[in-house]
Formats: C-alpha cells, structure tokens, sequence
C-alpha cells in the first residue's frame, strides 16, 4: 500500500461491521500516551507501511495509521520499529497510532503457516482442513502475529517492556483487505478468516477493529 492520504476527523473509533462481521469497542487497558503534536485545524491524516521504508515521511499530520506487515500476512514490515538508523515509522506516528495489518485467505494448499490439526480457538482437523473453522484459525493466527510484530516495534522503541504481553496503548486496528492478496473463491471462507482476525483482536482489548481496502 502506498501512502494515502485521509480527509478524515478521526474520533475514537467505534468498530464497524463489514459482509456479518460483529466487532465491537473495547476499553483502553491503560492511560493514553500523549500524542505528537499535530498541526490546530489539520484535517489530513497519512498511512504509510514498507513501501515507505528509506524515504521521508509525511509532514503535518493530524493522525497516521502504520501498516504492521510488509505486504503479506505473516511479513514484518521492516520500518515498524527502532532499526538503529531512525526509520521508525511508529516513532513517526507516535504511541497511539492507528495501525493496520493485511490480510488474506490463500487455503491450505498455498500457505505453510495453515492450521492444520489446531484445536484452539477452532478444530482445524488433518482430515479436513479446507473447512470455514480452518479459515478461522488462519486468521485468528494472521491476527496474533501481527500484534506481537506491533509488540515487539513498541519493546524496541522502549515503549514497553521486554516481556510486556500487550502494547502499552489500546489503538486502533485496521484490516486491510486487498484484492491482489490470496483469497479463495468462497466468500464464506474469506469472511470466516477475516472473522478470525477481528476476534483475536478484540480479544486483546483494542480500543477498535475496523476495515478499509
């Protein structure tokens, strides 16, 4: 994704609901972080993610959200957090940044991180592992990864603590879904993994889950 920018007035988000999806909003687990300072009267907001590595980021913004992956689900963005040359784009964005992950559904013939045998949070049975509760746990997984690279980019920032289980802020998340990704020809199937992510977000308190393409 490259960098968009979003005449948007950002307020807390409420969750939103796509193709059945149920989201909802949770708390905040802990006091905000104060913000970047932003520009009085700024209505334009800025995403970036890797395409962005190496490069200047935008000025000025009334809020930015930072891509999580590299463009795939299961890749690190490598710019997320300290990389020893100042290129954080968290640092850019500030500790309570919108971040958004990709997503996808590429079926257990195509991806080496399916869950084949898991039990938990659904059965994905060895015998049958093309099945809407696998679709689940691939995105229940996707969802899991994402947030300890988000984690990890707070720990190496020293935003949080080595060891810390949650980021220090609840922010927003966004799934990002894009047609060039790997999606199976049932829609139920992409809406069971997609289900999948926004559960495991939810799980883990955010302050909202949300969706944009």
């Amino acid at each position: 994704m490259s960098t968009r920018a979003l005449r948007l007035t950002l307020v807390p988000i409420l969750a939103l609901t796509l193709l059945g999806l149920s989201t909802g909003a949770a708390a905040a687990r802990t006091e905000a972080a104060p913000e970047p300072a932003r520009p009085a009267g700024s209505s334009i907001g800025y995403d970036i993610s890797y395409p962005q590595c190496g490069g200047e980021y935008p000025k000025n913004a009334a809020f930015a959200i930072v891509g999580v992956n590299g463009g795939l689900v299961h890749k690190p963005n490598p710019c997320l957090g300290a990389d020893g040359d100042g290129d954080s784009q968290l640092a850019w964005a500030g500790k309570e940044a919108g971040l958004y992950m990709n997503t996808g559904n590429p079926g257990p013939e195509l991806s080496s991180y399916w869950p084949i045998g898991q039990t938990s949070p659904r059965v994905c049975s060895a015998d049958d592992p093309d099945t809407v509760d696998c679709a689940y746990d691939y995105g229940w997984n996707a969802a899991a990864d994402a947030y300890r690279t988000a984690l990890a980019a707070y720990v190496s920032l020293g935003w949080a603590d080595a060891g810390a289980e949650r980021t220090p802020v609840a922010n927003v998340w966004w799934l990002d879904v894009e047609t060039a990704n790997s999606w199976r020809d049932d829609p139920v199937l992409n809406v069971a993994a997609l289900q999948g992510m926004v559960d495991y977000l939810e799980s883990m308190d955010v302050a909202g889950v949300g969706f944009y393409s």
